[in-house]
């Protein structure tokens, strides 16, 4: 049984998050969202597509193009099955969440209109239709090799909502744009990595320490094709919960930085 007052005893789940980038006249973008206000988790927050992982993730039998679920274990660091699960709840999320599919033809064509399957987007994410399901009745496999393993970070154990996450980088396939079709976001758009950093130093969004990490890290690519072929070295992030001027805050690898952001952007009331 789940102590709720016991943060060792609260659950972590499985995550999966997908930075779709793309090339532009002033360097590459990044597609955000901005999150509704009153969510149970990142309300109001800009973030990357992506979300939990499901029991319909887990399925041996999935078409599959790519990297095997073995390759993906082995830069994530855990076992085989859950590896798969990851790299579906990634490819699944970004396509109920903005529309992107990352998948290929049968005869190894990538999916270039997207927007023929959207009438299936509703059905997935009321889980009537699972991903392998969807795949399979329009002839398509998931293209792992769209994908790429970037980064691994877990909720500090104060949070009453705790995820295990895995973030992943892909481009985004040609002849596809993402939307705003979902009900979990007020906001979308394309921007560069420096301007949302600007944004969240200037107090016009909101950002959680992984995104603004990965914020930072996608600022210094000058394109697409550089920041696909980056090798990662992935070791798991979980912040430390400090105490700080009788309050605490979380503590991390450049959280120095990050707080310095967020009270220059978010200035205590009253100051």
């Amino acid at each position: 049984m789940t102590d709720r007052h016991d943060p060792d005893s609260r659950p972590i789940k499985d995550a999966s998050t997908v930075m779709v980038i793309r090339d532009s006249d002033r360097g590459p973008e990044v597609f955000v969202a901005r999150r509704v206000r009153g969510m149970a988790f990142a309300g109001g927050m800009t973030v990357f597509p992506g979300g939990g992982v499901d029991a319909s993730d887990d399925d041996p039998d999935v078409a599959w193009t790519g990297p095997e679920p073995e390759w993906w274990a082995e830069r994530f660091d855990c076992d085989v099955p859950r590896a798969r699960r990851l790299v579906c709840a990634a490819a699944r999320e970004t396509f109920e969440e903005c529309g992107v599919l990352l998948a290929d033809h049968l005869d190894g064509s990538p999916v270039a209109d997207a927007g023929r399957y959207h009438s299936s987007r509703g059905e997935l994410e009321s889980h009537r239709l699972t991903f392998s399901r969807f795949l399979a009745d329009e002839g398509l496999s998931l293209a792992a090799g769209r994908l790429r393993p970037y980064d691994h970070w877990i909720t500090p154990s104060v949070e009453s909502r705790r995820y295990d996450t895995r973030f992943f980088l892909a481009a985004l396939p040609e002849g596809q744009e993402p939307d705003d079709l979902t009900t979990e976001v007020d906001l979308t758009m394309w921007a560069r990595p420096v301007d949302l950093l600007e944004d969240f130093r200037s107090g016009r969004s909101m950002l959680l320490p992984p995104t603004w990490t990965q914020l930072r890290v996608l600022a210094e690519f000058p394109d697409v094709a550089a920041a696909l072929a980056a090798e990662r070295r992935i070791t798991p992030v979980q912040p430390e919960i400090i105490e700080h001027r009788g309050g605490v805050r979380v503590g991390f690898d450049g959280s120095d930085e990050y707080w310095s952001d967020y009270q220059a952007g978010h200035p205590p009331a009253g100051s």
